[in-house]
């Protein structure tokens, strides 16, 4: 199988094929940021690196060999953690990159394969427009049946479709729950909460006071309680730090960090437990920093969940 992964991130296209059984021969990758290219090239040394999806016309690669398009666009503006821009926004009209290649490559080989990926709290107009543009509508699953991890997630695809009265859409069915709960991932103490909130690429970033932490209990996040001195939020986003007044706001405007206290001890959740919260191996991302991964776990693919839709692709 031959594939293109668009906004490749940490290549969870490729991991999922690979542990379903599926042979790829050539995986090209488009991915700009450098860490995540690192961590690609560590694990799948023969992944061929495209560079920028706006200028894939300048790509080196053969189409209508190409049976197998994923696209994980940008979603900062249609999450409801964003400013709401919609699909016309600056960064998640990117889609309609997607659909031009896709189009591009359907010109030269009918029976290409497509999987895009994008956020559940996206409007229903964006949907729509996301739907028709692709000629299918999605099927919604949350990362939560297999996962510790509450993630709703979209996910357009015609690798199994079946048609209604009036659409096509996408017949995944949901996997099944595998009962995986919070206090069953983290590496030490105890949880109050029984799943984790959804692990966002800039979900929390580094806070260097106690009162500043604790002060995001009362939005819900969850909390662990452990054995430990270490009171720093991980830097989730791209590893820039920020002010306080910065953090707090985030904070306010989201709700979606994982705090883990002990006593007047507060953390979030370490790269073991966030790798485990996307379904990955404790050790998947070792070679990067702390927040250099939770900047790619935050902003991925749950494993397990592309592992299952993968698994309905015709041999």
């Amino acid at each position: 199988m031959n594939v293109v992964s668009l906004f490749n991130g940490m290549n969870t296209g490729r991991q999922a094929l690979e542990n379903v059984g599926i042979k790829v021969n050539k995986y090209y990758s488009s991915e700009i940021k450098p860490y995540a290219i690192e961590l690609t090239q560590h694990h799948f040394p023969d992944t061929i690196q495209v560079g920028d999806v706006t200028k894939w016309k300048e790509w080196d690669i053969d189409w209508k060999s190409i049976d197998l398009i994923l696209s994980g666009s940008p979603c900062q503006d249609l999450s409801a953690a964003g400013k709401r821009a919609g699909i016309n926004g600056s960064k998640s009209s990117l889609f309609f990159v997607f659909v031009e290649i896709l189009e591009h490559i359907k010109k030269l080989n009918s029976k290409v394969l497509f999987l895009q990926e994008n956020v559940g709290s996206a409007s229903k107009l964006d949907v729509g427009i996301m739907s028709r543009a692709l000629g299918v509508y999605p099927v919604r699953i949350n990362s939560k049946l297999v996962t510790a991890q509450l993630r709703d997630r979209y996910y357009w695809s015609n690798i199994k479709t079946r048609e209604t009265m009036f659409d096509i859409v996408t017949d995944i069915p949901q996997p099944k729950d595998l009962g995986i709960m919070f206090k069953d991932i983290i590496t030490g103490g105890r949880v109050e909460r029984v799943k984790s909130c959804c692990l966002m690429e800039s979900i929390s970033r580094v806070q260097h006071t106690q009162d500043g932490i604790k002060s995001r209990e009362k939005f819900k996040v969850p909390q662990i309680y452990v054995d430990t001195d270490k009171h720093t939020c991980l830097n989730t986003g791209s590893g820039k730090g920020g002010s306080q007044k910065y953090l707090k706001h985030r904070n306010e405007t989201t709700g979606m960090l994982t705090l883990i206290q002990e006593n007047e001890i507060v953390r979030t959740v370490n790269k073991i437990e966030m790798c485990r919260l996307q379904g990955f191996p404790d050790d998947y991302c070792d070679i990067l920093t702390t927040a250099k991964a939770g900047s790619l776990l935050g902003d991925g693919w749950t494993l397990p969940i592309i592992e299952h839709i993968f698994k309905f692709i015709e041999r």
